[in-house]
């Protein structure tokens, strides 16, 4: 009889842990999902709203700010008023703008309801969820339960651009967000499974808040605009001082605050006073290892999942669904390596895993640029997904329980908040990056291409140097030929043209993968600071 007890006790204990990391990964899952689900759907929503593509890419840029720059204030927050209040709350944020978003009738709405609404709610939901993991399983699960939340937010990167496609084509993209609406209902119906350690009551430190978050900010719009107006060399009519593009400014500015953020905060805490972070945990070797590897992580990754989109729908032409199908491969090793490799090494040397990811990443990043070639088709893809998923599974797989194992779980929350902004700005400096450089490389391969080409003419190729200063775009055939023909140029020499950009795409392309590649080397000997050891096993690594 006790026995039976005793297997029905852990029956439950199982089935509450799997329904608390069903509640966290859905979570993690939609806050993900906005940032790709879009990105297919920019020009009809454009049309809806009444607005420009450039007013839908500014709303985008407006999300990731507002989220990017509050993050470190989300996860104080949820220690003040518990995580658990704050993910609640977050949620209750984001879902109404969601509501908002749906119904939005102009940019202005929209932006408020998806850029601000939602950005908030995810500053408060990120690192709660990050807080609410360790609080709810012990060290030894946490590898498999964080390899599961990552996972699920990689793979809605992944899923985003076929469930916007098959929405924005056979309904509205409105319903994207109507149906975030209802998955809040039901993610906020099973928060009662989970539980949260005591909050720590103190005052929010309104300084350290905004300093914070200009710092924040003025990074990750500088990183933002790198494509459009020139990383250090400004771009024709690109704000610039100096002879330097705006952007370095910027970034040096942001910097220069964050440095102001950490001495005020340490001088906080030798006062005693409230404090949004304490500054000496930059100083732990294994909390510095972890965020430095998930931040190349999401940069690759989001490079990754620049480039890929593009070749597809662009240079091939693939519908938003048919893409999204291609992509697929990635998310299925992607959640096999999440899960499977705590379940089957679950005493694995996390430093080994993690550099046998960035391996299996850079393995992935080198096929695809070897495999990308003028008149290749989507089949190409498949297997550098495949390793890319691996790799991304294995660092999902190791990174969460390695940071949050550096600390005390009582700044848990804190680590949530640090995470979350490694993690946004990487990604956003991986697709500005992966952007710029690709629209370089293609630059300079089209303009070599139509000067060199006899059956274009000296006076058109003279033309297309000038009118190009600035980048050339990444165009589709159908949308290049319109564009020749609305320019007057036909026959031979618009085919030429035409076969001038399709290679040009694929240079630009696989300059572009060769700089991801060139970081995941620089990623390498990077994850020193890994523990060779899994958190809480006899000899690991205690936080320094």
């Amino acid at each position: 009889m006790a026995r039976a007890e005793g297997a029905g006790a852990a029956t439950a204990l199982a089935s509450s842990s799997g329904l608390v990391l069903l509640t966290l990964s859905s979570a993690q899952f939609l806050m993900t999902l906005d940032s790709s689900v879009m990105n297919v759907s920019i020009a009809t929503v454009a049309a809806d709203v009444g607005t420009t593509v450039t007013g839908i890419q500014t709303a985008i840029t407006l999300y990731t700010l507002v989220m990017a720059s509050l993050m470190i204030t989300g996860g104080r927050i949820g220690q003040i008023i518990g995580r658990k209040r704050a993910f609640g709350i977050g949620c209750v944020v984001y879902g109404l703008g969601s509501f908002t978003t749906a119904l939005s009738p102009n940019l202005l709405v929209l932006m408020i309801g998806w850029s601000l609404l939602e950005g908030i709610g995810a500053a408060l939901i990120m690192p709660a969820i990050v807080a609410l993991v360790a609080s709810n399983f012990e060290q030894a699960e946490r590898p498999r339960a964080y390899g599961l939340v990552a996972a699920s937010g990689a793979i809605a990167v992944a899923v985003g651009p076929l469930i916007g496609g098959l929405l924005t084509t056979y309904a509205s993209w409105r319903w994207v967000f109507a149906g975030e609406v209802l998955i809040v209902a039901v993610i906020l119906a099973l928060t009662r499974r989970v539980t949260d350690i005591p909050p720590q009551p103190a005052r929010l430190d309104l300084v350290g808040t905004a300093l914070s978050a200009l710092g924040l900010g003025l990074v990750v719009l500088g990183v933002l605009r790198g494509g459009s107006w020139g990383f250090v060399v400004p771009k024709p009519d690109a704000p610039s001082w100096l002879g330097l593009s705006a952007v370095v400014w910027l970034v040096l500015t942001g910097g220069a605050v964050l440095r102001g953020f950490l001495a005020w905060e340490q001088r906080q805490l030798d006062r005693g006073q409230a404090a949004l972070i304490d500054p000496a945990m930059l100083q732990i070797r294994l909390l510095r290892g972890g965020l430095t590897s998930f931040f190349f992580q999401y940069l690759l990754q989001a490079g990754l999942f620049f480039t890929v989109p593009l070749f597809l729908s662009v240079a091939l032409g693939l519908s938003a669904v048919a893409t999204g199908v291609r992509i697929m491969p990635l998310s299925i090793t992607l959640l096999i390596a999440a899960v499977g490799i705590p379940h089957f090494f679950p005493h694995a040397s996390p430093r080994r895993v993690v550099r046998i990811g960035f391996l299996l990443l850079l393995a992935g990043i080198v096929s695809l640029m070897a495999l990308l070639e003028y008149g290749a088709g989507p089949e190409v893809v498949t297997w550098p997904l495949l390793l890319a998923g691996l790799g991304i599974g294995a660092l999902a797989s190791q990174l969460g329980s390695v940071t949050v194992s550096a600390v005390p779980d009582e700044q848990s929350g804190e680590v949530g908040g640090l995470q979350n902004t490694v993690t946004n700005l990487g990604a956003s400096i991986g697709t500005a990056l992966a952007g710029a450089v690709l629209i370089s490389g293609l630059t300079s391969s089209f303009l070599a291409g139509v000067q060199d080409n006899p059956a274009i003419p000296q006076d058109l190729s003279s033309q297309a140097e000038v009118d190009l200063a600035g980048g050339a775009p990444f165009l589709s055939d159908e949308a290049l030929s319109d564009a020749l023909d609305e320019a007057g140029i036909t026959g031979d020499v618009a085919d030429q043209v035409m076969k001038e950009n399709e290679e040009s795409r694929i240079d630009g392309l696989r300059v572009a993968l060769a700089v991801l590649a060139l970081l995941a080397v620089v990623a390498l000997p990077l994850t020193r600071g890994i523990p060779t050891r899994q958190p809480g096993a006899a000899g690991a690594a205690r936080p320094e």
